[in-house]
């Protein structure tokens, strides 16, 4: 049943892949929290575990052993840049965009012509192979390089408007930046072209089976990395785009906001609210007796800086404190009492704060 197959490190290397990205996918779909975000990068997962199976099995001689799988419908480039966008946009905002489902129409296009391929004799396969092969690889290569252009720069606003809104309205927005959906996008801007080019470049020119192993190699890569960063966030409750929101202030001629920015801040610092976690910009103004839009003038027009960045220095600042009273605390104890949740999200505050690494500081307190 197996004779002619050859099991070699190219399939076992990209066959471990596609099982981790699958055992994700599986779990994630699972998972009751941020539940539309999570079953789409589940299904994005799923996707990409497809695109690489055609090289796992074909490393491996399937398509010598039983030449119908020609065509076999693996391979739907087409999902990965609109499931992207979608998984986003599901992340900070809790669902699809309306009709977000017609955006999945060219990987539906793509899916019925494998699949009716698929289904032709198989002479009749390899006859439609040879005459099709260049037209479809110009087609679904520019369509890649087009859909990740538009949905890349779509899903870079959107991390954008939701980082700058969380620095607005939550003191640990660390915890909720997207960071490593910027850096899959990256990673994926660089690579998806490269595949294109690759895919086309094989219609003119004689590119020998093997060569691509690099290529796949590193989707693999973006994949996993993509994976685990999604699986680490995946219970993570992410703030609503829409309940970061401010409304303008009402207009109040003659208002001194920065005066009024330095006496809401003494006032935040003497109360010592910093040092709540999870403090948010709505908690905070509540605490003031005064509303979110309001204090966030305050602090944006007033003091020039965002909720995020006041809070940390206050942060920041207690810690600096405390490590002349507590000389025998570690930095990380006296960084969690002072309201930090992460030791990176303290270095960072603290460094911004003082121009000084939180050791170095110590170190120099000490001597």
């Amino acid at each position: 049943m197996l004779e002619g197959l050859v099991f070699g490190w190219r399939t076992a290397v990209l066959l471990v892949a596609a099982v981790q990205l699958l055992a994700i996918a599986a779990a994630l779909a699972r998972s009751m929290v941020n539940r539309a975000a999570n079953r789409t990068l589940a299904v994005l997962l799923v996707v990409l575990a497809a695109m690489i199976t055609p090289w796992i099995i074909g490393f491996a001689g399937f398509y010598d052993r039983w030449p119908w799988l020609t065509f076999a419908p693996f391979q739907i480039s087409l999902a990965v840049a609109p499931l992207f966008w979608l998984y986003a946009v599901a992340l900070v905002t809790g669902a699809w965009p309306r009709r977000g489902a017609l955006h999945l129409i060219p990987a539906a296009v793509q899916l019925i012509y494998l699949s009716g391929c698929f289904l032709l004799p198989l002479e009749a396969k390899w006859a439609w192979s040879d005459r099709s092969d260049l037209a479809y690889g110009v087609l679904t290569g520019s369509a890649l390089i087009a859909g990740f252009a538009g949905y890349g720069r779509m899903s870079r606003d959107l991390i954008s408007t939701y980082t700058a809104a969380l620095a607005d309205h939550v003191g640990d927005d660390h915890r909720y930046a997207p960071r490593w959906l910027r850096n899959a996008m990256i990673a994926a801007a660089i690579l998806f072209p490269i595949w294109a080019g690759y895919s086309i470049t094989g219609l003119f020119v004689p590119v020998s089976y093997h060569a691509y192993m690099g290529l796949y190699l590193t989707i693999a890569g973006v994949a996993l990395f993509l994976a685990i960063e999604g699986w680490r966030h995946a219970a993570l409750p992410f703030p609503r785009l829409a309940d970061l929101a401010t409304p303008a202030p009402a207009v109040s001629p003659g208002r001194d906001w920065q005066v009024q920015g330095q006496t809401w801040a003494e006032a935040i610092r003497m109360g010592g609210w910093a040092a709540e976690p999870g403090l948010t910009l709505a908690q905070t103004a509540r605490l003031l007796g005064t509303n979110s839009s309001h204090l966030s003038r305050a602090l944006n027009d007033g003091l020039g800086v965002n909720f995020s960045t006041f809070i940390n220095r206050l942060r920041a600042e207690a810690v600096a404190a405390a490590m002349a009273d507590q000389p025998g605390h570690t930095l990380l104890d006296l960084a969690l009492a002072a309201g930090f949740s992460s030791k990176a999200s303290f270095n960072r505050a603290f460094s911004e704060r003082f121009g000084a690494a939180p050791s170095a500081w110590r170190a120099r307190l000490t001597s």
